[in-house]
This record gives C-alpha cells, structure tokens and sequence, in this order.
C-alpha cells in the first residue's frame, strides 16, 4: 500500500461525500479521493489500486492520480523565479544558471528534485484543483523543506546555499523563455517586468 498525507478535504457538490487531496511528500505523488466520510481524526491515508483506506477500513476511491515519475525536470531554459512549470504540468522547468547541485553542509542536494520535483511540481498540482499561488506555494515550500531534511541538511542551511544564487538568477535578464511556461505565478503576483521579459524572450 501507498501512504499519502491529507493537504485537504472538501464536501463535494453532490453533499455526500469529501474530496481529499493528499501527497506523498517523498516521491512525490498526489491523488485525489472521493471518500465516503470526512477525515477530521486523521492526516494519513493509504492506497492500493484506486481503493483508499484508513486503519485497514474502505473509505473512498481514488478519482485522480499525479506522479513525479511522468515529469520532466528542463534545464535549457531562462526562467525568471528560477522555477516553474509548462501548462500541461508535464515539464518542470529550472532555470539554466542555477546550479544543478548544491553544497549543503557537506552534502550535494540535487535542486533537480529539491526545487523542480519536490517545489515547483506540487505547486503546479495544488494551482491545477484551485488553489491560489501564495497557498500552493507555501503547500509546496513545506514539501520542499522536508524532502531537504530528508537528505541530512537543514532547512536554514540550504536556504542559505539557495539564496546565494537566486540573487545571481534574478539578476540576469531572461534571453529564452520556454513557449508553455505557464505565468499563473507571474500573473498572480503582477510582476508585469517580469512578465515583459517573458514575452520579449519566446
């Protein structure tokens, strides 16, 4: 079985069941479940098939599944948050200045996965069923954290080791933007500089 932590649960339309959002923050993967009760005791939930269960009782069904393994991490292009993603969720994008791996107190943290799979993907998830940025952002910014510590580093080191070069990112102008990057983010936070150089940039 699968185990994947609830981000939400919300009644559906028809008033008799819950829609529940849940990742599994290691791969990471994300499913959505139509559940026959509401999960207001527990956080975790376990999966086998497109069944869902909890302690070893049926509850729901699984009605939509996301996999970090049916995504590609692209690092060919110029991408102004050093992050993002195409409109179809199929290609993470990291820009190409950024370094691939990272020197976090001893150890290489690949910003392949930290930053593209473990960030920027559960992000375009959380946008893609309704979320607005700022909380997909802090949904994946928590994802990001523990998949970090997760490698024997710690949150405050890496953010140090990140930082250092996103002020180097943000300060080149953008010369290649991918065609599908999608500017939800960009949008959002009515960054039209930005947005310019994207555009200027296809």
């Amino acid at each position: 079985m699968e185990s994947f932590e609830i981000i939400e649960h919300v009644q559906d339309r028809s008033g008799k069941g819950y829609l529940i959002a849940a990742i599994d923050f290691r791969a990471p993967k994300f499913v959505r479940i139509m559940a026959d009760e509401e999960p207001k005791a527990y956080t975790k939930i376990m999966v086998e098939g497109n069944k869902a269960y909890y302690e070893q009782k049926e509850i729901g069904r699984v009605i939509e599944r996301k996999d970090s393994d049916e995504v590609r991490v692209s690092t060919r292009y110029d991408i102004k948050y050093t992050g993002g993603y195409s409109l179809d969720g199929k290609t993470v994008y990291l820009d190409e200045h950024f370094p691939k791996v990272l020197k976090v107190e001893g150890k290489d943290i690949s910003t392949e996965e930290s930053i593209g799979l473990h960030h920027e993907l559960p992000e375009k998830w959380m946008s893609d069923i309704g979320y607005e940025y700022p909380h997909a952002h802090e949904i994946a910014t928590g994802i990001e954290k523990r998949y970090v510590e997760s490698q024997g580093v710690t949150w405050k080191g890496y953010c140090t080791e990140v930082d250092k070069n996103l002020r180097l990112v943000y300060r080149n102008r953008l010369e290649k933007s991918p065609p599908s990057l999608d500017l939800a983010p960009y949008l959002y936070c009515r960054d039209r500089e930005a947005l310019k150089e994207i555009r200027e940039s296809k």
